[in-house]
């Protein structure tokens, strides 16, 4: 039979065809439009097939239906055709945000999701060309079903990267979602509306679908705190928002001060000063958290969404004590996490490895996830984790199933790796550019890169570019100077054009470097 009739005729969006199927029926499809087709997009609705087509650089989605009523959900250019006889409704689209919602209608595995309490890592995508290489990179070290193994949060992005990037955060989904389909990625993709702010900022990820949301809570943490006196403790908690609280200080020591608290393996008991220091430093922030999760309970209704809190970009380490009050306030205020960041001991600096003691590390992360499997359970967020290889082991023996990777700035630098290997000119004038702005740029930033110390990409071979990424100081200087390389218009369309022409180098760039990331949690 025409193995496009059949696919129409026995269309079901959650079951891919078998290899065999998908090999007559691109070998079809291809021949009866022309284009470059991505295989593994291929899927099917009742009564209407889908593709993802390229000719040039120029990517479209294509669908193919007998009804065309069904052709008038998509915006793009519409022909009749005719295979075997039968007459078809050819749509060949462009990848818009109407047409991507569209999509999403008819196959529902491209709409994000929460995964709960399962192991998870999200991946940042600054372009918006690395979903495809992160996928490969899941399916080749956790396996094809997608059933084990760490969830995929591939939609993720900050405002502050939005603003940098100019990008919304729709745009942010979409891309990710064009990625899964070209990929035929069907066992669930999250969605990770990254250091929110203001409720502003919710509003914004609730209308685009997204799942998962990191509060970021960091302007209201008091790091003076650590430092303060006993009495100036009390004034700065006697003037904590107790409303939105709904406690009061008296309420607060009686519950959580002088008695042992049981973590499990071990238990330990407040002091009345550590109590008040804990109030002092986090009040606020659990204030604005609560604030913003019953907000994003509103606005999200019967959409299903998880949150975390973050308070891993302060500047003084969040203590157990610490820790067990922000967790006691938060399951006293029925607000639910899924994860939680807290500042651990090290430095977690922008794509480089933990800068550390590892033994301290893991001392601290082992009773931090104490306090997570009390209060929670709740997963323990490695923020800023890109390129962390040393501490990803302890982290999976360590917490198993209870652990978040979050990685963003990564994708870029493997991006500029590619750049490296494939425009070596480009890639010099990006560094030149990047050593100049690193002085302004790192401002908003916990870095210790230096420029003096930073490789010279003008003594380096052609064949040796990709060593400067592998420099502390080089990789460091590129990755926080992303904004002002993207938004530097003598660099944009080139860089882009280098990387959508030679797409499949770059995706295989990715895959590689994201298996050394979850090569670690396997297993565990």
């Amino acid at each position: 039979m025409n193995p496009i009739l059949a696919a129409l005729d026995n269309a079901h969006a959650m079951s891919p065809f078998t290899e065999v199927e998908a090999r007559l029926l691109a070998d079809a499809l291809t021949h009866l439009t022309h284009l470059h087709l991505y295989e593994r997009s291929m899927a099917a609705a009742p009564g209407i097939l889908f593709f993802l087509g390229r000719q040039g650089e120029t990517k479209s989605l294509v669908c193919l239906t007998r009804n065309a009523t069904l052709a008038r959900h998509f915006e793009g250019a519409t022909s009749t055709i005719y295979s075997e006889g039968t007459e078809l409704t050819l749509i060949v689209a462009h990848l818009t945000s109407a047409n991507a919602a569209a999509l999403r209608t008819f196959l529902p595995f491209l709409v994000a999701q929460p995964f709960g309490l399962r192991q998870s890592a999200g991946c940042g995508d600054r372009l918006g060309l690395a979903t495809p290489g992160h996928i490969r990179a899941f399916r080749s070290t956790f396996g094809a079903d997608g059933q084990h193994g760490m969830a995929p949060i591939l939609a993720q992005q900050s405002i502050r990267e939005n603003a940098r990037t100019g990008r919304t955060p729709q745009e942010v989904m979409d891309d990710a979602m064009w990625g899964v389909f070209q990929e035929g990625w069907r066992h669930g993709f999250g969605a990770d509306a990254d250091h929110l702010k203001t409720t502003e900022d919710i509003d914004l990820c609730v209308a685009a679908g997204y799942t998962f949301y990191t509060v970021d809570p960091g302007a209201y943490v008091d790091d003076s705190a650590n430092q303060a006196t006993v009495p100036e403790l009390e004034q700065k908690v006697a003037a904590l928002p107790w409303d939105i609280l709904a406690s009061s200080s008296t309420e607060l020591l009686h519950n959580l001060a002088e008695q042992p608290i049981d973590l499990g393996d071990f238990s330990v008991t407040l002091s009345t000063e550590e109590v008040l220091r804990s109030a002092a430093k986090y009040g606020r922030a659990v204030a604005h958290t609560a604030h913003m999760y019953r907000h994003l309970v509103r606005v999200a209704k019967a959409q299903p969404f998880e949150l975390e809190m973050s308070v891993d970009e302060t500047e003084t380490i969040t203590t157990l004590a610490e820790h067990i009050y922000i967790a006691y306030e938060l399951q006293r205020l029925n607000v639910k996490c899924v994860s939680l960041a807290p500042r651990y001991p090290g430095r977690f600096e922008k794509g480089a490895d933990y800068i550390g003691d590892l033994a301290e590390f893991e001392t601290a992360f082992s009773r931090h996830l104490a306090v997570a499997k009390t209060f929670g359970p709740y997963k323990l967020s490695l923020h800023s984790g890109s390129d962390k290889f040393s501490i990803y082991p302890i982290a999976a023996r360590v917490a198993g199933e209870l652990v978040h990777l979050k990685t963003a700035g990564t994708s870029y630098l493997e991006a500029l790796r590619a750049t490296a290997v494939l425009e070596p000119t480009l890639f010099r004038e990006i560094v030149d550019f990047a050593v100049e702005r690193y002085p302004i740029d790192r401002a908003t930033y916990h870095v210790s890169a230096e420029v003096a110390k930073a490789p010279d990409v003008h003594a380096l071979a052609d064949g040796e570019l990709s060593s400067f990424l592998d420099d502390f100081h080089g990789r460091e200087i590129l990755h926080v100077t992303f904004g002002s390389v993207l938004n530097h218009a003598p660099f944009r369309a080139p860089f882009f054009a280098v990387l959508r022409s030679n797409e499949e180098t770059y995706t295989r760039i990715v895959e590689t470097h994201f298996n050394k990331h979850f090569a670690p949690f396997v297993a565990n």
